[in-house]
């Protein structure tokens, strides 16, 4: 009875360790990273720049799906009804966060069907204008002439509910000024708008701005927050230009969907914080492009979100910010 009860018992642990290691055996297939915004974003640059590291240590091909449109909710939407256990998305602010704010009707809830996996970067917003077509060197002539246009002038954004065209608005408040907001699909149209003057300014973050600053189409003039990247720190804060109300971060990560499974979450954590880390081009790439890496565990990331949903959810409120 002795022998028996051991023999039972040893194939009991042994199946149990081998189902523990199917559990855990990640991933099995080709996986699939939805990017909600178009080629040549920053959400673009990031994924990209990791997508063929992670495929080398994964063992599967990894896919980068765009799919730009409605905010980014579109792509974030891919994700949040996945149920593959290998379909991930990039989420940044607005789709993940102010949605629910702007928007009488989401086809996802953020905080239930979306699971924080990981946080990639974390960046300020950069006010940048048309040198050409808009004459100011600094913000406060900047100010000045967009109070001149009598509620004209433009702007350009990455979306509807962006923390490109949140910031926007929430600079225009507090400086008293007025402007037609024309949202594009992704920071390179809203960047080229501003370039070819069809737009006369735009709050993002650096990456799509600086082919155009470099060819001296386009002026940056300040940035929404005071911890600087190296490439921007001659630019000076909206805070150090009067307006310490106009204080924005455009942040991003990895989301997959709720029933993402833990030993999923577990891997491209693990994954994607050694690379950014340790990867010596994935850091200088992300340097040189203004992009401030972050890192950290999924559950820092879900406290960032809600900590995110807190702040501005009562910001759109009183913006009157509301969104089709």
């Amino acid at each position: 009875m002795q022998r028996r009860h051991l023999f039972v018992t040893a194939l009991a642990a042994l199946g149990f360790s081998v189902a523990a290691s199917a559990q855990t055996a990640w991933p099995t297939q080709t996986v699939k990273i939805v990017v909600p915004t178009g080629p040549g974003s920053s959400l673009d640059l990031i994924v990209r720049l990791m997508s063929d590291k992670l495929a080398a240590r994964w063992g599967q091909a990894v896919v980068v799906d765009n799919k730009p449109g409605a905010g980014g909710m579109l792509g974030l939407d891919v994700a949040a009804k996945a149920t593959d256990n290998h379909t991930v998305a990039i989420g940044f602010n607005g789709p993940t966060a102010y949605a629910p704010f702007l928007y009488a009707r989401t086809p996802y809830d953020p905080a239930k069907d979306l699971k924080a996996i990981v946080m990639t970067t974390s960046q300020a917003n950069v006010l940048a204008i048309n040198a050409e077509k808009v004459p100011a060197k600094n913000l406060a002539e900047f100010v000045a002439w967009a109070k001149a246009q009598g509620g004209k002038m433009n702007y350009s954004s990455l979306g509807q509910g962006s923390s490109a065209h949140l910031t926007m608005e929430l600079f225009l408040a507090e400086a008293g000024l007025q402007a037609v907001h024309v949202p594009f699909n992704g920071s390179p149209p809203a960047a080229m708008a501003v370039a070819q003057g069809t737009a006369d300014a735009t709050f993002m973050v650096a990456p799509a701005l600086l082919p155009h600053v470099q060819s001296g189409k386009v002026r940056l003039i300040a940035i929404s927050a005071d911890d600087k990247p190296d490439s921007l720190k001659a630019l000076p804060s909206l805070a150090e230009g009067g307006y310490p109300k106009v204080v924005s971060l455009a942040w991003n990560g990895l989301v997959g969907p709720s029933a993402m499974s833990d030993a999923a979450v577990a891997r491209i954590n693990a994954d994607v914080n050694d690379l950014l880390k340790n990867d010596a081009n994935v850091r200088d790439v992300m340097a040189k492009n203004g992009l401030t890496i972050v890192g950290g565990s999924a559950a820092e990331f879900r406290r960032f979100i809600d900590a995110d949903v807190a702040r501005w959810g009562p910001v759109i409120t009183k913006l009157g910010v509301k969104l089709n």
